[in-house]
């Protein structure tokens, strides 16, 4: 079972469509939830992918355009109505946290749970960490204040090798430690290299969320390495002349920040509704990089 998932609940853009629904997307991370925008009918294909509203505790704003946030309010509702409690965090800039207070005071006055806000700014910082995860922004050129998100875990402890420790003696309070990369050194006095009772851990994944952006070349240094690059696919390069005035990328410059990142796999998104063959997104992309994943509501792709 992944322990690392990326789930799609719409890749749309701007202008309705019966295609696909409006940006939103959710990771789960050990049965941690962590939303990415939240568009009009979010809710709904959250309940879909069976995902369970208890676990959805940070809600992460790229930007404050209506095809990203216009599902909150409903979302909101809905986990005052069943009972939730605990907290929920949503990450945005200042102006977000002043207009969401007041629809949420207007239509979701007795929430049952404490709504709190953290106060983001457009620029490159680490926004949340725990034990096992950070979350860091990266500044986009979009018509608005945008952001990006690079979710990567932390290094990882080393694998015992039961065999190596279990021959030497070690006590079995002296494992996590030994995971840590701690030598065991026995009551003789002898010391039994780490890399002797282990084996390397397995590495730390990393997801990075390029929503709504003109083309930017600096953006593959800034994100780095990352399992699955999410980078937003509105245009075929057909239609370039129409990208950058609009803030947004083709296919084509997409694949082009993945090769340069060194992402292993490119995921597709936030399609334009000119279009009604999506395919041609992954073909055009798969010219410049070819792992491309072409994105769809109900997707899930997990990393490991």
């Amino acid at each position: 079972m992944s322990t690392f998932t990326i789930h799609t609940l719409g890749c749309g853009s701007a202008k309705p469509s019966p295609k696909h629904q409006p940006s939103s997307l959710v990771i789960n991370h050990r049965e941690n939830l962590f939303m990415v925008d939240c568009g009009e009918g979010a809710q709904l294909a959250f309940m879909r992918q069976r995902l369970k509203f208890s676990r959805l505790r940070h809600i992460f704003l790229t930007h404050l355009h209506g095809d990203h946030v216009f599902g909150l309010p409903g979302l909101i509702g809905t986990l005052a109505l069943q009972g939730n409690g605990g907290h929920v965090t949503i990450h945005t800039f200042e102006e977000g946290k002043r207009i969401l207070t007041d629809i949420f005071n207007f239509f979701c006055r007795e929430i049952p749970f404490e709504i709190n806000f953290n106060v983001i700014e457009p620029g490159e910082a680490v926004i949340y960490e725990s034990n096992s995860l950070t979350v860091r922004t990266i500044p986009l050129r979009h018509r608005v204040p945008d952001v990006g998100f690079v979710f990567e875990e932390k290094g990882k402890l080393r694998h015992i090798d039961r065999k190596m420790t279990d021959f030497h003696g070690v006590p079995t309070f002296m494992l996590n430690r030994i995971k840590a990369g701690e030598d065991f050194i026995k009551p003789d006095g002898t010391v039994v290299p780490n890399r002797m009772l282990t084996t390397a851990p397995t590495p730390p994944l990393r997801y990075a969320h390029i929503s709504d952006t003109m083309y930017m070349p600096e953006l593959a240094g800034k994100i780095g390495p990352v399992d699955l690059l999410f980078h937003e696919t509105t245009y075929l390069e057909e239609h370039k002349s129409m990208a950058a005035p609009r803030g947004h990328s083709t296919a084509r410059q997409a694949a082009m920040v993945a090769r340069d990142a060194g992402a292993k796999r490119l995921l597709t998104g936030h399609y334009s509704s000119r279009y009604d063959d999506f395919t041609l997104f992954k073909r055009e992309a798969e010219e410049i990089f070819p792992h491309v994943i072409l994105n769809n509501e109900g997707l899930s792709v997990p990393l490991d």
